[in-house]
């Protein structure tokens, strides 16, 4: 089937899940106009109430829209469409200058009759069919999340789309890997390359044009496993970038609360976990590849040893996979711990003391060890600052955009976050690998000094698991 081409003046009918998901879209459609059925209004009056963040996107709509009514200069607005301005407080919305439409009288709905119109979805789908037999010189539009009502537009002929503006990348495969593999005759075509040390480091300064494809704090390495040259991106200009070479925490005498990297991944992102001048840090990858493993261990170290951080944070979405269990009792860390299983799975395998030191000690440094982590709920953290804290967000794939920007603006001074998720295992309706708010800070951080990324490839957690991962 060839894919029609769309063009000339366009009306987008908007389904109540894309206002639902993204509370700004009616000035996401550029000078195109809007429609809006009488039913996606009565959604929308039906999902106000609640905590929920679905309920307060809802609630945010129907306040744009009572400024937009409240902004009509005339009578007639309601007939000619309303003008759709640029909002002050988003500088995307500058180019908004199409119309919204309301529905203000019964449409004639012509659907097959095993659709009937009492269904809000097959009313919404009727007002978007007579709109296109009433106005055929414009091309109608279904916007939609709910793939199953895009395939019902499409078999009765209409033309139907999902929302694609909240989409970071047209490919998940063009996602920033956070590394990168040097030619193999890299280091023979540089000129005027310098090297020197300082505090016990190792830089060069690297000219040539190769460095305009790098980001601060990517990883590089030169091919092969031994005597591979591994380094990080320090700071760049148009033709020049300084790099340093990584500490090597695959050693024994480097390892890191007892832990140390198995693979080359592995040495990228506890090099980024353990460096004071990265503020955000994104670790992706399947399980076990030991995202969590590698930050707790960095984070205990950080906070007990080195005494960097006061106290270590650790949230997540509470998205179950299967069935809910319905509510918890106790308080709200109380509440969080059965979803933070992976927490105190990862804190048996750290909490390795000498085995001579017997059942007292072992229940000590467990005590010395959960006394300095938190476990916080997302419903709460609305408003709060945290100063001087290791935050861990885990299962970060399962956060939109907007939950994301909360959670990361409240880092107070001296607080690292670290952002922890595998992309292909999204449990939240409506998100997937394109839109998830994980997606979106490692595309949008990875132009900033203060950030570094890195994707594990490799698992390292059993051959069972392994095997598991690759065929099943």
């Amino acid at each position: 089937m060839t894919k029609r081409k769309i063009t000339g003046k366009r009306l987008f009918v908007l389904d109540t899940n894309v206002l639902m998901h993204d509370p700004t879209a009616l000035f996401r459609f550029n000078e195109h106009d809007i429609f809006l059925p009488m039913m996606v209004l009565e959604e929308l009056d039906n999902g106000k109430k609640g905590l929920s963040e679905v309920s307060r996107n809802v609630r945010q709509v129907t306040r744009t829209l009572d400024e937009l009514m409240l902004q009509a200069d005339d009578t007639d607005a309601m007939l000619n469409g309303i003008p759709l301005p640029s909002v002050a407080s988003s500088d995307d919305n500058s180019e908004a200058t199409g119309h919204l439409f309301f529905q203000t009288s019964q449409i004639d709905q012509t659907l097959p009759k095993e659709l009937p119109g009492s269904k809000a979805d097959n009313d919404i789908l009727g007002v978007a069919i007579s709109l296109q037999k009433s106005k055929a010189d414009t091309t109608i539009t279904l916007v939609s999340k709910d793939i199953n009502l895009r395939i019902k537009a499409t078999v009765l002929g209409l033309h139907a789309e999902d929302y694609y503006n909240d989409k970071v990348l047209d490919d998940v495969d063009l996602l920033y890997m956070g590394s990168s593999e040097l030619k193999t005759d890299f280091w023979d075509d540089l000129n005027n390359l310098k090297s020197w040390t300082e505090e016990g480091r190792t830089f060069y300064q690297i000219e040539g044009d190769v460095v305009n494809d790098w980001y601060p704090n990517q990883l590089i390495y030169s091919p092969g496993d031994t005597g591979s040259i591994e380094a990080v991106v320090r700071n760049s200009t148009e033709h020049s970038a300084n790099i340093e070479l990584l500490r090597d925490y695959r050693r024994e005498s480097h390892a890191v609360w007892g832990i140390t990297a198995r693979n080359r991944e592995q040495n990228f992102a506890l090099n980024l976990l353990m460096d004071p001048n990265v503020d955000f840090v994104s670790l992706l990858g399947q399980a076990g590849t030991g995202k969590t493993l590698l930050t707790l261990a960095a984070a205990l170290t950080q906070t007990i040893e080195h005494k960097r951080y006061a106290e270590i944070i650790m949230t997540r979405v509470t998205v179950p996979v299967g069935e809910d269990i319905g509510f918890l009792p106790g308080t709200e860390e109380e509440k969080m711990t059965p979803w933070m299983g992976a927490l105190m799975d990862n804190l048996e395998v750290l909490n390795k003391t000498d085995d001579n030191a017997g059942e007292w000690g072992k229940q000590a440094t467990n005590d010395l060890l959960q006394s300095r982590i938190k476990i916080r709920s997302l419903n709460f953290m609305r408003g709060r600052t945290f100063l001087n804290r290791f935050l861990i967000i885990d299962e970060a794939q399962n956060l939109t955009s907007k939950q994301m920007k909360t959670l990361i603006t409240r880092a107070g001074p001296g607080t690292k976050v670290v952002c922890l998720g595998n992309i292909a295992q999204i449990d939240t309706p409506y998100l997937s690998e394109t839109t998830s708010g994980l997606t979106y800070v490692v595309d949008r951080f990875k132009d900033w000094e203060h950030s570094g990324h890195i994707t594990l490839l490799r698992g390292e957690r059993s051959r069972l698991a392994d095997f598991a991962s690759e065929y099943l």
